[in-house]
């Protein structure tokens, strides 16, 4: 659990660093018990914890909204869209990731979408209820942008296991609004259905001791690492980290990287 969230908040953070020296429908908002004294003011939302919720096309989407305590209005922060996993929710993957805990530490903004049925899922498929997820997302990040100051520049995508799944997809369908996806111990199906506007910049968490999916090559499935990088416009090269660990990265300098360690719990 401890190495999942080194993952979440490290690979991200270094992504954030990067690109920070690099760039310079209707809805009702409900607090969550831990901070019901954060409302929110004529310059838009103080700093807190919040659950709301967003209708898209009649349909119904909550998520989970944290503003760190350096927040101020007018002055652009980044925002982290973070992905829980099959059979999770926005909660548990806020508790897992520790996210909202950097984000106070580090200035910026965190929000955890919820999936939708039961169990709840990304659908990352190419049907409507694909669809229906990716307008979400691209939803969700105008409504922040209204109630909010955050730079465009500074939007970033992650999420684990089916979260990863869809944070890659938003690589690919996003690019025009995601500046940079972490995707940990995701599963990728092999599909040239994939082409985003401009070459991605990521950082790819996956274990090697994970089963779920491996991430080497196992039947028809190539493993994440043959096929992530070749769709986000990278070329991968295996690299063995200098500090001694079970884990392995696949890396191309400046442009994108996996660290592999155990994996899903």
């Amino acid at each position: 659990m401890m190495t999942l969230r080194r993952f979440f908040v490290g690979g991200l953070m270094i992504l954030i660093a990067a690109t920070s020296t690099a760039c310079s429908r209707s809805e009702r908002r409900v607090q969550v018990p831990e901070s019901p004294s954060a409302p929110e003011s004529a310059n838009g939302i103080l700093p807190g914890n919040y659950v709301e919720e967003i209708v898209i096309d009649g349909q119904t989407r909550q998520y989970r909204l944290h503003v760190p305590s350096t927040y101020e209005a007018g002055k652009p922060a980044p925002l982290v869209i973070n992905l829980h996993g099959l059979n999770s929710n926005a909660e548990q993957q806020e508790h897992v990731s520790q996210m909202s805990v950097k984000a106070d530490e580090a200035g910026f903004i965190v929000v955890y979408p919820e999936g939708l049925g039961n169990p709840q899922i990304w659908h990352v498929g190419p049907r409507a209820e694909g669809a229906a997820d990716l307008q979400f997302i691209r939803d969700l990040i105008r409504r922040l942008q209204q109630q909010l100051s955050i730079d465009p520049a500074r939007i970033y995508a992650t999420g684990i296991s089916n979260g990863a799944q869809m944070t890659n997809r938003l690589g690919c369908e996003m690019s025009d609004v995601i500046a940079v996806i972490a995707p940990v111990s995701g599963g990728y199906p092999p599909t040239d259905d994939c082409h985003p506007m401009r070459p991605v910049p990521l950082v790819a968490f996956h274990g090697t001791d994970d089963q779920i999916p491996a991430l080497r090559r196992s039947g028809t499935n190539p493993g994440p690492r043959s096929v992530i990088g070749r769709r986000h416009g990278q070329t991968a090269t295996v690299a063995t980290p200098r500090r001694q660990s079970r884990s392995r990265a696949a890396r191309s300098p400046g442009k994108r990287g996996a660290i592999a360690g155990k994996g899903q719990p």
